[in-house]
């Protein structure tokens, strides 16, 4: 998303795992995101919900304390992460609504209000440790419309399947094969790239690039949200969905361009629900993307400055130009046992242009496990731990190392090597819908530079459901 600041508030995550073969039916809906999250296994909210399957209306509360103590640092620049102690607090607020018109159509609106800070204003990491906070801090803090869309249904079998209700799907039951459509205002990894135990900062991880693929540059304005329109067609073990969505004007920027001809985006989705260990639930999801937007040329900007055009490397300073960046992902998660679900994620992009839409990433590699609660007699606990190891491509390095700056990184110079993170979190149910979570996350090469660091960032959300 072009705000590379917030990834947008999600619906609770069950994060529990399925069980038995996918071809079961029941194990086949827990793993099919097309459903969207689950909204009451395993999560308990503060208030009883609208008994009315018509209606949706719940609310969360997200609030997110981090800080790190002093780092070495041989140098810092406008936008490196500080290596002085720092420390500071995130909220998003939710209001869910819906309205079921009939059996296959459903309206869908999100109000949100997201403020606080972020350590260092969200700048020096390419895979910074808040997924809720908005990078520009000069945005007003007034609620805004998060979500609005018109879903809708296209039955293409009689046969039914029950459907997980959730704040993005409010049917209790779908056809078995159908056509799913969406248009209006949404976040892209509302429905690609989803992961049960890995997409989630209300009860998950909260690193941007372990909740989301950090080199899929999905379109999006500065909060995490566009415009477009889905498709998703699912049947028994299988689905494919495709978006095509708006762009914004300028990297991390809240406006769109509203010339879909010119600046536009395409989402493409493949998702096997079988795992590679027999008998034993999994998804194998591929994701590929393209985006046209007016990025600037790494290369180009290097030349620039080589020529003595600009000061230093200038990423921006070009004429309104389209130019395209596209990329691959792979996103795997696979039970283990009753309690213990593992997922990896791999990701990969041209990195010629600028980064423009999520953060500065280009290749990486996340792996983790996620544990349900019912282990140790805690159903409504979890915890994880991840690992991730991100990297740029050469004109990227070479366009940091020259003092350039990109609109999270920029330490004025640069001893490149992959910025290595692990994250670990453990989320205590209290009491009704109050869930606290302490979480810890190290990170080696901050920024992608060997001068810095390494960091240790500590955590504590607190989270409610009504």
């Amino acid at each position: 998303m072009p705000a590379p600041a917030q990834q947008p508030d999600q619906p609770p995550a069950a994060q529990q795992p399925a069980t038995g073969s996918v071809d079961d039916p029941s194990a086949a809906k827990a793993a099919d995101p097309s459903a969207g999250p689950s909204e009451d296994e395993g999560t308990e909210a503060m208030f009883p919900h609208i008994k009315d399957t018509r209606f949706w209306l719940t609310g969360q509360a997200n609030f997110i304390f981090q800080t790190h103590p002093p780092f070495h640092a041989d140098y810092s620049g406008k936008n490196s992460l500080s290596p002085n102690y720092e420390k500071a607090t995130s909220r998003v607020l939710t209001l869910y609504t819906g309205i079921r018109l009939n059996n296959s159509t459903e309206l869908l609106v999100d109000i949100e209000e997201a403020g606080g800070a972020a350590l260092s204003t969200g700048l020096g990491l390419a895979g910074p440790p808040d997924l809720d906070i908005v990078r520009n801090p000069l945005l007003s803090k007034a609620p805004y419309l998060a979500r609005g869309m018109i879903h809708k249904v296209f039955a293409l079998s009689k046969d039914k399947v029950e459907n997980q209700r959730s704040s993005l799907s409010l049917f209790g039951e779908l056809p078995r094969r159908r056509l799913e459509v969406r248009v209006g205002k949404f976040s892209m990894v509302d429905f690609f790239d989803v992961n049960s135990v890995g997409s989630d900062t209300h009860f998950q991880f909260s690193n941007w690039t372990v909740d989301n693929n950090g080199a899929y540059d999905y379109a999006a304005d500065t909060r995490g949200y566009t415009v477009g329109a889905t498709a998703d067609f699912e049947d028994r073990n299988w689905g494919f969905r495709f978006a095509e969505a708006l762009m914004p004007k300028v990297a991390n920027g809240i406006d769109l361009v509203w010339r879909p001809w010119q600046a536009h985006a395409e989402n493409f989705e493949y998702e096997l629900r079988r795992g590679p260990i027999p008998k034993k639930a999994g998804v194998v999801r591929l994701l590929a993307f393209t985006n046209y937007a007016n990025m600037g040329i790494y290369r180009q900007a290097i030349a620039n400055f080589e020529d003595g055009l600009t000061p230093i490397p200038q990423i921006t300073n070009h004429p309104w130009h389209i130019t395209r960046k596209y990329g691959f992902g792979v996103n795997l998660e696979q039970n283990l046992t009753h309690y213990l679900t593992a997922f990896a994620r791999f990701g990969w992009n041209n990195g010629k242009t600028e980064s423009f839409a999520y953060t500065e990433v280009e290749q990486t590699f996340a792996e983790g496990i996620g544990a349900n609660g019912a282990w140790w007699h805690r159903k409504q606990d979890r915890a994880g731990v991840a690992f991730v190891s991100n990297a740029i491509c050469k004109y990227h390095q070479t366009y940091l190392a020259d003092g350039g700056l990109g609109f999270l990184l920029g330490d004025g110079a640069l001893n490149y090597g992959r910025e290595n993170i692990l994250e670990t979190y453990y989320t205590v149910h209290a009491w009704r819908g109050i869930y606290l979570a302490p979480g810890l996350q190290h990170i080696v090469n901050p920024g992608y530079n060997r001068d810095r660091g390494p960091v240790l960032v500590g955590a504590f959300r607190v989270h409610a459901d009504f």
